[in-house]
């Protein structure tokens, strides 16, 4: 058991050492702790740079868990739904209120304008806001995993995946839906 944790431990870094033996002391078996120590000795790491690096995981630590703090529940999310499909279905009521349904060519271009509008309404609010309206209404939106503002082709990929049969149900069983987790984005608090 000794020489497995002289394997895992030889290839961690300087720092993932110190953050062992100091921050996760707690979460490692006491034989792991005394390899990590041994490795910090064979490597001649500077006991100095224990406690710089004990404060700035911590305050990373600190910054992540604020982050993770600000990711809203599946009501809101639902919300958001329920909110811009209003929206979406005004605005496809609008574009299409002259047609005529019994004509299909008209009819067709009913279903095209459909999907356009959808794709458009997404792409456009979420790209140059970061909101959709029903985001504005509930004081969230969407950015990346790291925090980060999402760029055009994350909002593309995102709005392609809202197509994905049962996307819009899928939140309720993980904690990022379809478009969230495939465009590697979510949804925080504002």
């Amino acid at each position: 058991m000794n020489t497995d944790f002289k394997e895992v431990m030889s290839k961690r870094t300087d720092d993932e050492l110190i953050k062992i033996v100091t921050i996760d002391k707690g979460k490692y078996q006491p034989l792991a702790i005394e390899v990590a120590e041994e490795e910090i000795k064979k490597r001649n790491i500077d006991t100095s740079k224990f406690e710089q690096v004990k404060v700035d995981l911590t305050a990373k630590i600190t910054e992540q868990e604020e982050f993770e703090a600000k990711k809203v529940s599946s009501l809101t999310r639902f919300l958001n739904f329920i909110i811009d499909l209003i929206v979406w279905f005004i605005i496809v009521a609008i574009l299409t209120n002259s047609l005529n349904a019994k004509d299909p060519v008209q009819m067709l271009f009913g279903y095209f304008i459909f999907f356009v509008s959808y794709i458009s309404y997404y792409a456009f609010m979420e790209t140059k806001f970061q909101k959709t309206i029903g985001k504005f209404i509930t004081k969230t939106k969407v950015v990346n995993k790291d925090g980060t503002k999402p760029q055009g082709g994350d909002i593309l990929r995102r709005t392609f995946c809202r197509l994905i049969p049962f996307d819009r149900i899928s939140f309720l069983f993980t904690p990022n839906g379809f478009h969230d987790r495939l465009s590697d984005t979510i949804i925080i608090k504002d």
